[in-house]
């Protein structure tokens, strides 16, 4: 593998005005209509997506078409941009698709640039559907595509794929065939639902029978739009891991500070204080890397691979250990169903394993650095 070459400017860590209004609409919309009690309400009847916050979320505040430019019908906006909503559902570990439909398809009918695709396009960037690439959640950048589904002739596709993220949320799938990429509507497609560690984010395995479907794409344009997009979605991910770990530290650390033992605050204890410490230490590093991913994808840098490596490898763990001390620190209330902790914990346990492990992307930044790996 080659390796990208050095960055022309440094990339620039710092949240614009427009980007603090964004972030400032999008925590009041989740604060009012997403808080804990709702989540895990709507996680416990197996269908966690919330229609009507979807449409707020993605047509009224216009989020789903952030990516897309203003002459397909989006926001035109970016992937800095992007990356502040990302963290904001972090935060409040939203159950919508955003990361599916706005990123992981809106990116990859972007990377097909053809008119056949311009049209779902604009339908993604309006909010009025909702999108989701029949891949596996877990295929990272770099790796090698799965079997592809069969194309029996005319567009008829025949094939499973396993662990397909939002999929029963879907209106529409992105499915990666061996003639091209195809839209499939998702009544003609069985949707199986699968028991997912992370409630709030429904995966599902994806079977067509003969269904029939639209070629958006050729399978050489096909390949290069899902590797683009998956590369894309891996560096946005770490914002929300970023946003994720942000609320454990701040939630955790208000707990410490109220919580009384020996007639005095937890959080005075010298061996907490050096834990939430290093903890925040950990969020700050994590946000530096997020950040510097989301410049990158947003300014095309020849860099952009290696920085979303490196963010990935490097958030991944972080948000899952902030996790891990807000259900510990908070004792015995940490370990119920009732409070929220636990829905933290595991959706950063399954957004370690999403488009790749912090191992796989450790490897790509040897191979980008050209360092040489374990003997």
């Amino acid at each position: 593998m080659t390796a990208p070459t050095a960055p022309t400017a440094p990339a620039d860590l710092l949240y614009s005005e427009a980007e603090e209004e964004l972030r400032a609409a999008v925590r009041s919309l989740l604060a009012a209509r997403c808080d804990a009690k709702a989540v895990l309400a709507r996680a416990e009847t197996g269908r966690p997506h919330d229609p009507a916050l979807w449409h707020t979320l993605a047509a009224e505040i216009g989020t789903a078409g952030l990516l897309v430019p203003e002459k397909l019908g989006g926001q035109g906006a970016g992937h800095r941009e992007a990356a502040v909503v990302l963290e904001e559902l972090g935060r409040a570990v939203a159950p919508v698709p955003y990361l599916t439909s706005a990123v992981l398809a809106t990116e990859i009918l972007l990377g097909c640039d053809t008119a056949e695709a311009a049209p779902l396009l604009a339908e993604l960037a309006s909010g009025r559907t909702v999108c989701a690439p029949a891949v596996p959640l877990t295929l990272a950048p770099g790796a090698r595509l799965p079997a592809p589904v069969r194309d029996s002739g005319g567009g008829t596709l025949t094939g499973t794929v396993n662990a397909v993220a939002d999929a029963v949320a879907a209106d529409v799938l992105l499915v990666p065939a061996d003639t091209g990429l195809y839209a499939v509507r998702a009544a003609d497609a069985a949707v199986t639902p699968l028991v997912p560690l992370d409630l709030t984010r429904p995966l599902a395995t994806v079977t067509l029978e003969a269904a029939p479907g639209t070629r958006l794409a050729d399978p050489a344009t096909a390949r290069a739009a899902v590797a683009g997009a998956l590369l894309s979605a891996s560096g946005l991910l770490a914002s929300e891991q970023v946003g994720l770990a942000e609320w454990c530290l701040t939630e955790t650390v208000g707990h410490v500070k109220g919580r009384y033992q020996f007639n005095r605050p937890v959080g005075s204890f010298q061996a907490l204080k050096h834990r939430l410490a290093r903890l925040w230490l950990d969020v700050a590093s994590a946000r530096a890397a997020a950040r510097a991913a989301a410049d990158a994808l947003a300014t095309g840098a020849p860099d952009a691979p290696l920085t979303v490596a490196v963010a990935q490898a490097y958030c991944s763990g972080v948000a899952v250990r902030a996790a891990e001390e807000c259900v510990q620190l908070h004792g015995g209330i940490g370990m119920t169903w009732e409070h929220p902790a636990h829905l933290y914990l595991k959706r950063a346990k399954a957004d370690s394993l999403a488009l790749g492990t912090a191992g796989h992307h450790r490897g790509l930044v040897a191979d980008f650095a050209e360092l040489p790996g374990p003997a």
